[in-house]
């Protein structure tokens, strides 16, 4: 960065369903472990669509962007692994690497960055103070601990932007359900993270992937994956009921929720029904099977359809989950956990999830981008920034 720049662009929040592209301060050093990169790639992530619905706490002002990838420009004295030059992509978790949880792998939960809290973000509402990545240049708390080494050049680009977030977290999903190769799996929603799950599944070794969505792009998508089987629940028959037809009569034995908190239904229960994939996945999953539940529920949601929902609370068939004596996993992905093995099955081409990435833009087109996502027309299903041009 030019010694004489002191602004940059970045992606700003302003109000429900509306951002802009405003001139900011650029970014500096804070700590010697600190880094700065200038961001190559940026996602619009289905969670970044919260805060723009206006379904979080979310205040003017935010930078979004917590799906993040660069070059590094600067680097802290205390910084040793990294250098000017680096090509690095940033877990969306921001971590110290040094608490109890951060020890035991648990780095979305880290209790060291984000005080009051266990977990910190870039650019996300709550997750502490870290600017997001939507913008030209971004700092790196703990750089040595946070930032991926990745090979020089722009191989890959797309595939390993995806490090960031959701290729890792479909893949939690999928682990967060006790899935065991040769397994059936069921994923609800064919956003980026249920295709990651539905990805991951195939990676994997499952014998049968049922994907369920009612958008035509995201169920296109999905037919991409070797042996998915889309299903739409839109067409009139309940998902449940198609995915144990196909599946000769037998419930799958893992399931996995990839909407969250924002769930919709079908026929008599269409509009938004928060419970409605949880009780889904209680009922297409064998008795001793598994639940993955990757996708967000939050504990305070201001545009919730019932007061309860407002409160982050819903009913659940609990005594059915207990009959079948099923297990549920949840919570936010450990990007460290696995974005180190993820990228190396990208280089040595064994896996090369790109192919959910629909659309690619500047940085000046990331209000039109959010509209558009958020509308889900014109075949978005996955989206990135490059802030400081295209590669």
């Amino acid at each position: 960065m030019s010694s004489t720049t002191i602004t940059m662009k970045a992606v700003h929040y302003e109000k429900p369903f509306q951002v802009s592209v405003r001139e900011v301060p650029l970014p500096k050093i804070k700590h010697p472990d600190d880094a700065i990169i200038k961001v190559t790639t940026a996602a619009i992530c289905g969670s970044d669509l919260h805060m723009y619905q206006g379904r979080t706490a979310a205040e003017a002002g935010l930078i979004f962007g917590h799906e993040n990838m660069g070059i590094i420009s600067e680097v802290g004295s205390g910084v040793t692994l990294l250098k000017k030059g680096d090509r690095v992509v940033l877990p969306f978790n921001v971590a110290d690497g040094r608490c109890l949880n951060c020890e035991e792998g648990n780095t979305a939960f880290c209790t060291g960055v984000n005080p009051g809290f266990a977990g910190g973000a870039y650019g996300y509402v709550a997750m502490g103070p870290y600017a997001g990545g939507q913008a030209q240049y971004l700092r790196i708390p703990f750089a040595d601990f946070n930032a991926l080494p990745l090979p020089s050049g722009t191989a890959h680009e797309a595939s390993f932007a995806l490090l960031a977030d959701i290729f890792p977290t479909g893949w939690h999903g999928l682990t967060l359900s006790n899935f065991r190769p040769g397994e059936s799996v069921a994923v609800f929603g064919a956003g980026p993270v249920g295709l990651m799950a539905a990805y991951s599944a195939f990676l994997r070794g499952a014998s049968k992937i049922y994907v369920v969505d009612k958008i035509p792009e995201r169920l296109a998508a999905a037919k991409k994956i070797a042996g998915c089987i889309p299903v739409d629940f839109s067409a009139g028959e309940d998902a449940v009921d198609v995915i144990i037809r196909e599946n000769d009569g037998k419930m799958v034995d893992r399931s996995i929720d990839a909407v969250g908190y924002q769930a919709v239904g079908s026929g008599k229960e269409a509009g938004e029904v928060p419970n409605v994939v949880l009780e889904q996945c209680i009922k297409v999953t064998r008795p001793t099977g598994g639940i993955g539940v990757p996708g967000l529920y939050v504990p305070s949601d201001p545009g919730a359809v019932d007061e309860k929902s407002s409160q982050g609370m819903m009913l659940m068939s609990f005594g059915k989950l207990f009959e079948k004596s099923l297990t549920i996993g949840t919570g936010q992905c450990n990007v460290k956990k696995y974005n180190r093995y993820l990228r190396d099955m990208i280089i040595s081409g064994r896996a090369d999830p790109s192919f959910v990435v629909s659309h690619e833009f500047g940085i000046d087109e990331a209000p039109e981008a959010y509209e558009k996502f958020d509308k889900r027309i014109e075949g978005y299903t996955k989206v990135w920034i490059h802030p400081n041009g295209s590669l």
